[in-house]
């Protein structure tokens, strides 16, 4: 690990020693906390949490020093500032980027990974097996879902965890992210989907993007006219990666259109031309509402994230 990833995994580490816990909430309700003239009482919550400026005179020095040996300090003639988040998840802490993620390579996390967490602990909840275990987790962004799913497979043969991102800066988070949690076994890959990936696994998950997202940001936009391309991708090439008795898990969004769950129809023919039975989980009925004002889902009823189970 480089200098810098060290340092950053040292801060993870020194913010976990002193309690430190925040939730990410959406962009735009950050963004109202923000705009509160009165700012948070705490100054890790303010500086780590919700990215607010911050004087030097506000931060232990060790920290301050680690985000500067991190690269994550932005100075400007002002104020200073975290150009990372930290974000807890259970007993896990993990880093991302500052907000507002409007670079194109951001890492995010925020209600979506919790989310995504919550059903993905339900989905393999009965996964039983002394063996050994491959777990990969394709579109990892932070690597939030593989190392909360290795976390709680510890039962089980330590598994051994692929992550996969075609983000460069999220596989540096993600590979911080596991040595700041203690997971080892862990083995990052450049990859568009399964392009670089040669062997299969025993569980495989997923969260991609799943919004039309005009400016194609790497976190967000899932491709196609209604931005799922990407998840029946997934699907597609997934289900062939699969080891017989295995698992794979997706989390991703879908418009309803006319009361019609466009994902769903559309991933339909894909399981049926392998004979697999599915399971399939409406998880949250309404989310970013606020797409429904403009194209394409100014057509759409509502947004809904859902989960898809398929056994081989």
């Amino acid at each position: 690990m480089d200098p810098a990833a060290a340092a950053l995994v040292a801060l993870g580490h020194e913010l976990r020693g002193r309690e430190y816990r925040f939730t990410t909430v959406t962009p735009a309700t950050h963004g109202r906390i923000n705009s509160r003239p009165r700012r948070a009482p705490d100054p890790l919550h303010r500086i780590f949490g919700w990215s607010q400026p911050f004087e030097p005179c506000e931060i232990a020095v060790e920290l301050l020093d680690l985000l500067a040996a991190a690269g994550e300090l932005e100075k400007n003639n002002g104020p200073l500032r975290s150009k990372v988040r930290f974000s807890t998840l259970s007993d896990q802490i993990y880093v991302h980027s500052a907000f507002p993620t409007e670079a194109p390579d951001s890492v995010f996390f925020g209600p979506d990974t919790y989310r995504f967490s919550r059903a993905l602990r339900h989905a393999i909840s009965d996964i039983n097996s002394g063996g050994a275990l491959t777990v990969i987790d394709i579109g990892c962004g932070s690597g939030a879902g593989g190392l909360f799913a290795t976390a709680a497979l510890q039962g089980h043969a330590r598994p051994d965890l692929i992550l996969t991102d075609i983000n460069p800066k999220a596989l540096r988070y993600a590979r911080v992210n596991a040595a700041i949690n203690g997971i080892d076994n862990v083995r990052t890959v450049l990859s568009n989907v399964f392009d670089n990936i040669n062997e299969g696994g025993d569980l495989i998950i997923a969260n991609p993007p799943y919004l039309f997202d005009a400016g194609g940001r790497l976190y967000r936009h899932g491709g196609g006219n209604l931005g799922f391309e990407l998840s029946l991708r997934i699907v597609q090439q997934g289900l062939d990666r699969l080891y017989p008795g295995g698992r794979f898990f997706l989390y991703t969004g879908t418009p309803v259109i006319d009361g019609t769950d466009c994902f769903l129809e559309a991933v339909k023919p894909l399981l049926a031309v392998r004979n697999l039975a599915f399971s399939y989980e409406e998880i949250d009925p309404d989310v970013f509402g606020d797409e429904l004002d403009r194209a394409p889902y100014d057509c759409a009823d509502r947004i809904a994230v859902v989960g898809l189970t398929v056994n081989i």
